[in-house]
């Protein structure tokens, strides 16, 4: 687990000695939920980088996931300017919220979580590769016929993307050009896959190049 960037230690409030957790999750950004931890719950989570927090309810100890399976893996932690509450990054094992949802902030009725747009990159992202990991799981899906191809259909499916993506841009057909750039994005999301890369590698290279003088016109369009 990679700790917030300070040394400042969280405080618990004098009154009941806890305090307030945000969890999110570490790709998409989305709040997942709020729980609260005690002494003995920080601790924990820091030692075995699974979010546990104190039960309210239980008055005791809580993992999330010790019954179902769906853990929160901690990523990294960040303690706000009063000391008095963390963030806590995570990668969900499964759905968060008890009723099988991917957030407690969504009712099982909504269609889509609230997520930043660009978020969704990263939840198709792990779409794609548990369709890689677990075709059996969906054996009729476009994605798995792409996987069962091999890499020569996926990158020529790129290629094919790429170019009917050029071709609108030139010649301005702004209507359909959305759905070019979609149908691209989503290809090159199966070929990192395929790849055994990933969108946050991508990402890496790009935050890279941005820091460095001599190349952040790369990313800049200068």
């Amino acid at each position: 687990m990679n700790s917030s960037a300070d040394s400042t230690e969280l405080l618990f409030d004098a009154a009941t000695g806890l305090a307030p957790a945000i969890i999110q999750d570490a790709d998409t950004g989305q709040v997942l939920m709020l729980g609260y931890l005690n002494e003995a719950a920080w601790l924990k989570t820091q030692q075995e980088g699974r979010v546990t927090f104190f039960s309210r309810s239980k008055q005791r100890l809580w993992t999330k996931g010790e019954s179902s399976g769906n853990y929160l893996q901690v990523v990294s932690h960040h303690i706000d300017c009063d000391a008095d509450t963390v963030l806590i990054r995570v990668l969900p094992a499964g759905p968060t919220c008890h009723r099988g949802t991917v957030s407690c902030f969504v009712q099982p009725e909504q269609a889509l979580a609230p997520e930043a747009p660009v978020g969704f990159l990263a939840s198709l992202e792990r779409l794609i590769n548990e369709r890689k990991r677990f075709p059996e799981r969906a054996p009729t899906s476009y994605t798995v016929s792409l996987f069962n191809k091999g890499m020569p259909k996926i990158a020529q499916k790129v290629g094919e993307e790429a170019v009917e993506t050029v071709i609108d841009a030139v010649a301005g057909h702004h209507d359909t050009l959305p759905g070019e750039v979609a149908d691209l994005l989503y290809h090159l999301l199966v070929l990192l896959a395929a790849s055994g890369l990933s969108l946050t590698q991508v990402i890496a290279v790009l935050q890279e190049r941005h820091r460095l003088p001599n190349t952040r016109h790369l990313t800049e369009g200068k």
